[in-house]
């Protein structure tokens, strides 16, 4: 089975609560983390805060992820991916970026045949791009179309890239990935490894110029989501527990990633130390966002307080590094049920829609239903607006 399927047994335990997941390797264990001193949720919500209105199916985005997985006019395209960052490029063009990925054929039922290493002809990647542009997508993926790879190639075996969220910085794209590595036989014997950042020219997406080290020795994965504002780019990452999740902020003056970083500490003031970065809040998930709307700062996260919940929620905040208070019910995620959970919701403030766009994830537990429903491996949009 490919490493999409192995996953899925451990990240079931995590949502269920049940036991923590492996935590990072490390020499010894780790250190006690501070938590920032923030009233317990819930919490009313600030006078900056907006209201959520409405949540709303956005017809333009569906339509597109469709068609364009359902075309097999290649045979060698995206149908179907996890993920889901984006960004706006400099030509105008907007750039997804998405973590397991398949590509390959879809059948006149709407399913698709296994992944090679089954014995089908479906391609299944850790990491990829789509570039959107006139209402159409293109996939872009390494290596070439007889033999495709990740755009962030595993070291081995063993390693493989998820995606984080991505900006840009003079002129040069910049996208985090979490290395997660394999430390035993066992389907549940992996874990969070370290962070990076790959830098890609616009206009060469297909393999990155340079990568290099972020922050990783204090157990959190960096960037569940960035926002620009005020002269700092803000980095949102987790301290994954399982159950719970714990949000952490950085920041680095400018844009780019590879500057000095400052850490959110417990007395609410930042340290160029990340061993003083601070528990935020818990109940975020792995991806989330923080964005900027009216005069307030809206995060947006799947609900990890509840078991596989199918809800999606918002937080707000008069600082974009919180507190986030005044939890709100943003949307409850139809396809929820049986064998069939969503994941990961977050903002995409650079993609045009009736208010906010927000996609969320879906999967299954059970292997064959990605190669019987294609239409459910793929992300969701919404329009979120606020009063």
């Amino acid at each position: 089975m490919t490493r999409f399927r192995s996953a899925l047994a451990p990240l079931a335990i995590a949502l269920l609560g049940l036991t923590a997941v492996p935590q990072p390797a490390s020499a010894a264990p780790p250190k006690p983390v501070p938590s920032v001193a923030v009233p317990q949720q819930p919490a009313a919500a600030p006078a900056c805060a907006p209201q959520v209105g409405s949540a709303t199916v956005n017809p333009r985005l569906t339509s597109l992820f469709t068609s364009h997985g359902n075309d097999n006019s290649s045979l060698k395209d995206w149908t179907g991916a996890d993920g889901t960052y984006s960004l706006r490029l400099p030509s105008g063009r907007q750039l997804w970026v998405f973590s397991d990925t398949f590509l390959g054929q879809v059948n006149a039922d709407g399913s698709r045949p296994p992944v090679v290493e089954e014995g089908g002809t479906t391609v299944f990647l850790n990491n990829s791009f789509a570039v959107e542009r006139d209402g159409r997508l293109a996939t872009i993926q390494g290596g070439t179309d007889d033999k495709p790879e990740a755009l962030m190639p595993p070291r081995d075996a063993n390693h493989w890239y998820w995606a984080g969220d991505a900006t840009l910085a003079g002129g040069v794209v910049e996208v985090t990935y979490q290395e997660y590595e394999r430390f035993g036989p066992g389907a549940w014997d992996w874990r969070w490894h370290r962070n990076v950042v790959a830098r890609f020219a616009p206009g060469r997406l297909t393999e990155p110029i340079g990568v290099h080290d972020l922050p990783s020795g204090n157990g959190v994965a960096w960037a569940s989501g960035l926002l620009e504002d005020g002269g700092h780019t803000y980095v949102y990452g987790v301290e994954d527990l399982g159950s719970p999740k714990y949000m952490h902020i950085a920041r680095v003056k400018g844009r780019s990633l590879l500057g000095d970083w400052e850490f959110l500490t417990a007395d609410g003031t930042w340290s160029p130390d990340e061993a003083d970065s601070a528990r935020v809040m818990s109940g975020v998930a792995n991806e989330y966002s923080v964005t900027k709307v009216g005069s307030g700062y809206v995060l947006i996260t799947h609900d990890t307080t509840e078991a596989l919940s199918p809800n999606i929620v918002a937080y707000s905040s008069c600082s974009p590094f919180g507190p986030f208070t005044g939890k709100q019910h943003v949307y409850t995620t139809p396809e929820t049920g049986g064998n069939i959970f969503t994941y990961n919701a977050h903002a995409h403030p650079d993609v045009a829609g009736d208010g906010l766009v927000v996609s969320y994830n879906v999967n299954s537990f059970v292997n064959t239903d990605h190669y019987r429903d294609v239409s459910i491996y793929r992300p969701r949009f919404l329009d979120v607006t606020f009063r």
